[in-house]
């Protein structure tokens, strides 16, 4: 699929501005639309013209680049690039998709954009996930590092706010910022259930079910109500008496 993605990049240093706009010369998907000073320009351009993505240092004067991402249309995504790591969570809230902290190199930056046009294309062709989806891994972000996760090694997934703490077969747990409601739109239904508001389960992993309760190795955890009905149905068509 032929993809073009049109955006601006904003930041009020110079010397970043021009770094990044020879970032964006070197990728062939994105079309370069704007240079804006600050958030008062960029709010121009996306008036002016059509933006899929905006590329937007954090911390501006006047008003920031979260403060911007609030008026986007829903359309438009944003990767943020700052300086300052405390905003990370700000970031994550924004749904921006991917957070840059400076000094990047141009490969995390590709990384970066590679992830916008992965989202661009999933939107521009959406197409439902089919019943067999056979997903084997998924790459998640815990601190500075990107972790390739195999979900047959996953036992389950426990919600903490805005993050994710996933836990594996005799390893330690990952934690990653990450909605465990978008989380469960990706997993394979036949593999992964939600149980809990904070728990989603690998059923392959439950080795027992006592008193409202699954029983993954030494950990319990209990089904509420919000997820009995759905739960029993996966008891009731796979219960052999």
């Amino acid at each position: 699929m032929d993809l073009s993605i049109s955006c601006i990049i904003v930041d009020d240093e110079p010397m970043a501005l021009t770094l990044l706009e020879d970032y964006v010369s070197k990728v062939p998907f994105l079309t370069l639309k704007g240079k804006c000073e600050n958030a008062f320009q960029a709010l121009s351009a996306l008036e002016n013209d059509h933006i899929d993505l905006v590329i937007s240092d954090i911390q501006m004067p006047e008003l920031n680049g979260i403060e911007l991402s609030k008026v986007l249309k829903k359309e438009t995504r944003i990767i943020f690039t700052t300086a300052f790591d405390q905003y990370a969570l700000d970031g994550f809230k924004a749904e921006a998709l991917d957070y840059l902290l400076k000094p990047f190199d141009f490969q995390e930056f590709y990384a970066a954009v590679l992830k916008a046009k992965e989202w661009f294309a999933l939107v521009r062709r959406p197409a439902p996930i089919p019943e067999d989806n056979d997903l084997k891994f998924i790459f998640v972000k815990s601190g500075y590092k990107v972790i390739r996760v195999k979900l047959e090694d996953v036992l389950y997934f426990e919600g903490l706010k805005d993050y994710v703490k996933i836990w594996l077969n005799d390893e330690k747990p990952i934690l990653t910022l990450m909605s465990l409601k978008h989380l469960e739109e990706l997993l394979p239904e036949k593999k992964f259930m939600r149980i809990h508001r904070s728990f989603i389960v690998s059923l392959d992993k439950v080795t027992e079910i006592e008193r409202g309760q699954v029983i993954i190795g030494k950990e319990r955890i209990t089904v509420s109500d919000q997820y009995k009905e759905k739960f029993q149905r996966f008891l009731s068509n796979n219960f052999m008496s």
